[in-house]
């Protein structure tokens, strides 16, 4: 065939012989891509040109004018702003799924709460650009605003499933392990591994210095305590009588 393969350009010439022949062993409808390649034909060029571009310059910078520019939107700051403050917000699982695609134009900003929206770190942030743009307030104040309101609901929400937690209880209802139990449990589990592990070592360690150590050990008392004469054969002095 040469340097090219011309065949995938004489699909569609080779199909339609075949079809065209009466009796023929092969399929008599055409295939689907059919139509679609009789009014699409592939291209004809089979390479692509050459691009030949000068080195840079040493010293000189690319050039920038064709580098995507930055997508910043005014929420971003905001948004900063507050998961900042309250990172463990980042930790709540959220839902990402929507529902026609524009559940963002049926939402009212006038108010933090919205109908079919969990109340989260994104209510603060789009309560509080509301607020600047449709108030007249600023940053801080915008922001003080649009917290305390999040605090104030978030507050009711642990009190309701605080409420539901201890009238379940009531009827018999039991609850298994919450994060903190389970966590607790985590941690007795390290600590005795880590007893464990440290009594080991400190056996080691003592197996290891008794080996080291090739002396005899001394009573103290026999060392500390003062020669007995007799013992030692000697007569012992007579006092001095005071003249």
């Amino acid at each position: 065939m040469g340097r090219y393969d011309f065949r995938p350009q004489r699909v569609f010439q080779t199909a339609s012989q075949l079809l065209a022949v009466e009796h023929s062993a092969r399929r008599a409808t055409p295939p689907p891509w059919f139509d679609i390649v009789a009014k699409t034909p592939p291209s004809q060029v089979l390479i692509r040109p050459l691009q030949r571009t000068q080195p840079a310059r040493r010293g000189r910078k690319p050039s920038r004018l064709f580098q995507p520019m930055p997508i910043v939107y005014p929420e971003d700051k905001l948004r900063a702003e507050f998961f900042g403050d309250h990172p463990w917000e980042l930790a709540r699982p959220k839902v990402v799924l929507e529902g026609d695609g524009n559940d963002a134009m049926h939402w009212d900003w006038s108010r933090i709460q919205q109908p079919g929206k969990r109340l989260d770190g994104e209510s603060v942030v789009q309560r509080q650009f509301w607020l600047m743009q449709y108030q007249g307030l600023g940053k801080n104040e915008a922001y003080d605003k649009a917290r305390k309101e999040f605090y104030k609901y978030r507050h009711l929400e642990d009190i309701e499933r605080r409420v539901a937690n201890e009238e379940a209880q009531a009827t018999g209802a039991y609850f298994g392990p919450g994060p903190l139990e389970y966590g607790m449990k985590l941690e007795d589990r390290k600590w005795e591994a880590w007893k464990k592990w440290a009594t080991k070592e400190i056996e080691q360690r003592k197996q290891l210095e008794s080996a080291v150590y090739s002396g005899s050990e001394t009573d103290e008392d026999s060392v500390d305590a003062p020669a007995d004469p007799e013992a030692l054969g000697e007569e012992p002095e007579e006092p001095i009588a005071a003249v």
